[in-house]
């Protein structure tokens, strides 16, 4: 295994890697049926379309289209739909971004489908590397990505955006070895809104100053922005200017909790299912710190009934502190029952819930296991110590479904859970659905 990329550090050029359609792209490396054809992806529960192929695109499907109003299309225009597979999507993810930390002197994982990362090197040898970048990914895990380099990080998303649109330019941009000439025309012709960081609000008040091009916004002074803005825009207007500002902590302000909230597709009514819930969500979320490396010292359960309900509406939450960091899974879904426990109201229909844990850090606490709360005895904390890590390295070779605590180690899917009436397998992550080849 390669070593753990770093997340700051000096590089000549900056790139942003894009996987193209990422959801769409994910469900095509093992279902060869979907290339060339209009697919989408829903949403939790099959409610609305969240991902569309070119070929959907092409279609006049938009993002956010209930599914109901497309199912017509399955059999006119032969489109296919599929639920959201996370678990497809989320190995495939970790795919890419461990090839790609191979690649960058550096490496800042932006989203599920996105990372930057540091190069050095004169242009062409960059462009080169970008090339390779590109080949090792399709050929290593079946995606489609694009490239875009430059001196910023808010560069570097507008070349990929240029590559991403320019097919000639088989999914590279450079923006430096492009004519200035050509690049000033592009920017004047992008609307400011298509900046990274510049949002919809932001850029109804940049229309109001004049501002409505990239190019635009290029040459605005950065002192007024700062004025009548923030000073997050007037670095966006200095990186579009070749000033790199931009640092590694303000791309990771999602990294400050992991959150296992859902909607469930029939009404939670009863304590027995609602611990369920809780244990599941609780343990999921364990399993996450324990693949980053860190640790809780909140815990919030959260649930709801719907906003439309017309009998009583119930909204119960609650912040526990834990007594130290903890990542242990017994631990947070002891704690995590009992406190929903306390707050909900049988008999009411709950449509949603989830667990959230906080106030992350890389250190575990002392004696985390003795918490009074679990009342445990010193030779119960060596047991449960032991437990978790079976627990752990179980669900890590064989997949989350292979071994649960309580409630949540059930094999049957529970009725409430996430409807995924259209979910192809899930090939990468669970040995009862291995991708298999027929000989």
């Amino acid at each position: 295994m390669s070593a753990e990329p770093r997340t700051s550090g000096h590089s000549d050029h900056v790139a942003l890697v894009d996987v193209n359609n990422f959801y769409v792209s994910c469900e095509r490396i093992f279902d060869y049926s979907l290339r060339n054809r209009p697919v989408v992806v829903l949403s939790n529960n099959d409610g609305c379309v969240v991902a569309r192929s070119q070929e959907a695109k092409d279609l006049g499907i938009a993002t956010g289209e209930p599914f109901f109003k497309v199912r017509r299309l399955m059999d006119s225009h032969n489109l296919a739909v599929r639920s959201s597979n996370y678990e497809l999507y989320g190995d495939i993810s970790a795919r890419v971004m461990e090839l790609l930390g191979r690649f960058g002197t550096w490496q800042e994982v932006y989203s599920i489908d996105e990372s930057f990362i540091g190069l050095n090197g004169t242009l062409e040898q960059v462009r080169d590397t970008a090339v390779q970048i590109r080949a090792a990914i399709t050929q290593s895990i079946g995606v489609p990505v694009c490239v875009g380099v430059s001196a910023t990080k808010t560069l570097a998303k507008f070349s990929n955006h240029i590559a991403k649109h320019n097919p000639s330019m088989d999914g590279v941009c450079i923006e430096q070895l492009m004519e200035p000439a050509l690049v000033s025309r592009i920017m004047s012709q992008v609307p400011a809104t298509d900046v990274w960081g510049v949002g919809k609000k932001t850029g109804q008040k940049l229309t109001g100053m004049g501002v409505q091009s990239i190019a635009q916004l290029k040459a605005t002074d950065p002192q007024l922005i700062r004025r009548k803005f923030s000073v997050v825009l007037q670095r966006t207007v200095m990186e579009l200017n070749g000033q790199r500002c931009i640092g590694p902590v303000e791309e990771r302000s999602d990294k400050g909790q992991v959150m296992f909230t859902r909607s469930f597709s029939t009404p939670v009514r009863t304590r027995e299912a609602m611990d369920q819930v809780m244990s599941i969500y609780a343990q999921k979320a364990a399993s996450r710190l324990a693949s980053e490396g860190r640790y809780a010292s909140l815990l919030t359960v959260t649930a709801g009934t719907s906003r439309f309900a017309t009998s009583a509406a119930s909204f119960p939450s609650a912040q526990i502190r834990l007594v130290r960091p903890t990542r242990d899974p017994i631990v947070l879904t002891k704690i995590a029952v009992a406190a929903m426990n306390e707050l909900m109201e049988p008999g009411i229909d709950y449509v949603r819930g989830g667990v959230i844990l906080s106030g992350l850090s890389e250190h575990p606490g002392v004696d985390e296991l003795d918490l009074g709360l679990l009342g445990s005895t010193s030779a119960e904390e060596s047991e449960k110590v032991n437990v978790s890590d079976v627990v752990q390295q179980v669900s890590q070779r064989f997949g989350a479904k292979a071994i649960g605590l309580g409630s949540a180690g059930l094999a049957k899917a529970p009725e409430w859970s996430m409807k995924r009436e259209h979910m192809s397998p899930r090939y990468t992550s669970d040995w009862d659905e291995l991708f298999t080849v027929q000989a």
